[in-house]
């Protein structure tokens, strides 16, 4: 299908390189995607980028971003590109919607769907879609219907088999859902407590009609949705100054105020004894945090004005919880090998001694019962689906649905 000038030798060198290390790692796991991502040219929908940052495996290429420098729009890292599109099973003659344009992604879509199938990629941004059309048609893949629209309302091009969502959602439109044909897949990075997870869901048809419900679930960060579905996290600045912030993507504690002098207190220390390797993935335990403590959030502190009351590993993203008048955040230390890492609690209020205790017992839980098992269910209703009819551990509101997080049977 691409009909583009021989490549330099160097550009296919390192594409090759790029999807070898995906096949090791375990991105990449079937021929057909092994076989797109050597195909085509990535360097070509990123004429302005140097060929050795186009093809670095696991970062993305920041495309467009507004006057405060906040990014609106980036070529995803090839790792992200082979793990959604293993998360999509596509096959030949399959209609699939993207949300979300670059060109790029578009471009593997049509090899996957063949000359049988179809390709709508969607974006709110003209600049975006024109962009994309010139580089679709420029590399061969003029077939690729570019549409310039909020996708979160309907769109008039009939029902797809696959959405694939591009952009990191804080909800799910309906309109993707009402899509779908019957049994079809949405793979949409997915933010729930501030987490965000790439996720393949398929329908399923319960008593009360149709839900969504996750077949895989991966970490991943993405680029924030723009449009109707746009959604911001709040802050909440502990002591009234930017010193330290705590970010929740779901609303605020009832009282945020009752925070107010938690900095005044002592802080209290507490090692778990719970360690793990320097490369284990902590995917469930960030969900074991998100499930288990009601007021879980982040916290992040400004460098230029940081006094030293909190001491977070990373200041720009710490998982925290708050409790009333108390919150508390996850630290980490090397272990004397240097080969191993383990948490600790940090907490700061009044209730602070309690509040680290019930952390570390989640951590420790995780450890018994989570660690290296799978990642909770993750199900997707309509927003007046009542209480009874969710199975879940968690449920978290949105504006158009109610998303559950339940652990599977242990």
């Amino acid at each position: 299908m691409t009909n583009t000038t021989v490549e330099p030798d160097e550009a296919t060198r390192l594409r090759n390189k790029v999807v070898d290390e995906l096949c090791a790692d375990g991105n990449i796991s079937s021929p057909e995607v092994e076989a797109v991502m050597r195909k085509v040219p990535r360097h070509a929908f990123i004429p302005d980028t140097s060929l050795d940052r186009a093809y670095e495996t696991y970062a993305a290429v920041i495309t467009k971003t507004d006057e405060h420098g906040v990014q609106l729009s980036s070529v995803s890292a090839p790792q992200i590109q082979a793990m959604m599109l293993e998360q999509a099973q596509l096959e030949p003659g399959m209609r699939v919607l993207e949300v979300g344009s670059g060109g790029l992604n578009a471009a593997y879509l049509a090899e996957l769907v063949g000359p049988s199938g179809e390709v709508i990629t969607v974006d709110i941004d003209s600049s975006v879609t024109d962009r994309a059309s010139r580089l679709l048609e420029e590399n061969g893949y003029g077939k690729v219907r570019v549409v310039t629209a909020d996708a979160a309302e309907p769109l008039p091009i009939g029902e797809v088999d696959v959405v694939m969502v591009t952009a990191g959602a804080w909800d799910i439109a309906p309109a993707w859902i009402a899509q779908l044909k019957h049994g079809g897949r949405l793979v949409v990075p997915l933010r729930m407590c501030g987490l965000t997870r790439s996720i393949a869901f398929t329908q399923v048809t319960g008593e009360r009609g149709p839900y969504l419900e996750s077949e895989s679930a991966r970490i991943c960060g993405f680029v924030p949705m723009q449009g109707s579905t746009a959604h911001r996290e709040e802050l909440l600045l502990v002591n009234g100054t930017p010193e330290i912030g705590l970010k929740f993507d779901d609303g605020l504690p009832a009282d945020p105020h009752r925070l107010d002098n938690a900095v005044t207190f002592p802080r209290h220390e507490l090692w778990t004894g719970v360690v793990i390797g320097l490369s284990e993935l902590i995917d469930t335990l960030q969900m074991a945090m998100a499930i288990g403590l009601p007021g879980f959030c982040t916290m992040a502190v400004d460098d230029d004005l940081d006094t030293g009351l909190v001491a977070p590993v990373n200041k720009r993203f710490s998982l925290a919880a708050v409790d009333d008048d108390t919150f508390a955040y996850l630290v980490t230390r090397r272990t004397e090998d240097n080969k191993h890492i383990e948490y600790g609690v940090h907490a700061l209020g009044p209730n602070a001694k309690q509040l680290a205790g019930k952390v570390a017992d989640m951590l420790r839980d995780w450890e018994t019962n989570r660690r290296g098992g799978p990642s909770p269910v993750i199900r997707v209703y309509p927003a007046d689906t009542p209480d009874d009819q969710i199975p879940a551990d968690r449920v978290i509101d949105k504006v158009h649905s109610r998303i559950s997080l339940s652990w599977p049977p242990a």
